[in-house]
């Protein structure tokens, strides 16, 4: 009776342990894919997502989330994966549409989404070997500290060290919000700034 329950439960314990090992593996990314201008829904990208989800296993990626702008038909889209070519395979499985970028980033502490808020997707580009995560981590608390004055919410940031580029997510009743923050916080304005929906 005891050996019925303990080969199980050896078996199972064994298949964690390699599921955690092969997590423990795996690297943060975004990607990118930029299609033509008004050819994007959101109802389409949350069809090819599901088909991600249904075949990441196969390449030992987990997508975690994605924003899209339909305004200027731009797709991001956060996943855990051993390398970047883990995800273009699973995107190419799933539906043939591949990123134009892909980078590997560290984030920082996810704060609290306002689901009757709009979230902005911003980005800095500080040039490569310029920025640090912990320099990031620091002008985000600066943010975290204006934000009320301006009614914004930062939600988390992702920043590709090697490509210096920064990717920061908040929610604000309009972008100009979320540059005065930045403006104020720390004086870095990013490159660009839009108004994206989440799934994941």
């Amino acid at each position: 009776m005891k050996q019925k329950f303990i080969l199980p439960f050896i078996a199972s314990l064994f298949l964690f342990s390699n599921s955690y090992a092969q997590n423990e593996k795996n690297h943060l990314y975004i990607d990118v894919h930029h299609l033509p201008t008004g050819t994007v829904k959101y109802s389409d990208v949350a069809a090819a997502h599901a088909k991600d989800l249904a075949t990441e296993s196969k390449y030992g990626v987990q997508f975690l989330k994605y924003w899209v702008d339909e305004s200027k038909g731009v797709i991001y889209c956060l996943s855990s994966a051993p390398d970047t070519m883990a995800i273009r395979n699973t995107h190419r499985d799933a539906h043939g549409l591949l990123p134009d970028f892909t980078y590997e980033v560290k984030d920082g502490e996810e704060a609290m989404a306002d689901k009757n808020k709009t979230f902005f997707l911003d980005v800095h580009e500080l040039g490569a070997g310029n920025v640090k995560a912990e320099d990031v981590e620091k002008a985000h608390q600066k943010d975290l500290a204006v934000q009320k004055k301006y009614g914004v919410n930062f939600i988390n940031y992702w920043v590709d060290e090697k490509t210096g580029t920064v990717l920061c997510l908040s929610q604000a009743s309009d972008a100009s919000k979320v540059i005065a923050t930045h403006k104020e916080a720390h004086g870095l304005i990013p490159v660009s700034i839009t108004a994206v929906k989440q799934g994941q």
